[in-house]
């Protein structure tokens, strides 16, 4: 089935263009939420009327993401977690604790846009990894200490 996105999909595509998915995906997951909308002659004609609208948003939604990656650059979190041997912490660091840590510091981010390099299984000092937008991610550090 040939959709039309009205946002960007990380695994499909960006605003306004046409792809072709499997007809479940589309009409369980992609229409109801009004992600895509389904690419037939009118909406075909309707998305080449507003291909500047599109347009504008993809550059202010660009605007945003820069303006909250370079927030984001400039920003350290600190979990604490107990230790055992070694400085080795109970579990590891979740990015839903990032999440929460970085929402704390007035920044909206997603768990599923943050990605950790690395398992996070000692104290010591990390990076953090965050997607806000298909061209745009950002780092922070993220510090481990042994809670006393």
């Amino acid at each position: 089935m040939k959709v039309i996105l009205n946002q960007d999909v990380s695994t499909l595509g960006r605003i306004g263009e046409i792809v072709n998915v499997r007809n479940g995906y589309a009409r369980n997951y992609l229409l109801p939420r009004g992600v895509a909308s389904v690419a037939n002659e009118a909406n075909e004609a309707a998305l080449k009327h507003h291909r500047r609208i599109l347009d504008k948003k993809k550059a202010q939604l660009m605007a945003e993401a820069k303006t909250l990656a370079a927030q984001i650059e400039k920003t350290a979190v600190t979990v604490y977690k107990q230790t055992g041997e070694d400085e080795r912490i109970f579990g590891s660091v979740t990015t839903a604790e990032l999440e929460e840590l970085l929402n704390q510091e007035g920044l909206k981010v997603s768990r599923r846009d943050i990605s950790l390099v690395e398992d996070i299984k000692k104290v010591g000092v990390y990076h953090g990894q965050v997607k806000l937008h298909p061209e745009v991610s950002a780092k922070f550090k993220v510090w481990v200490v042994a809670k006393q």
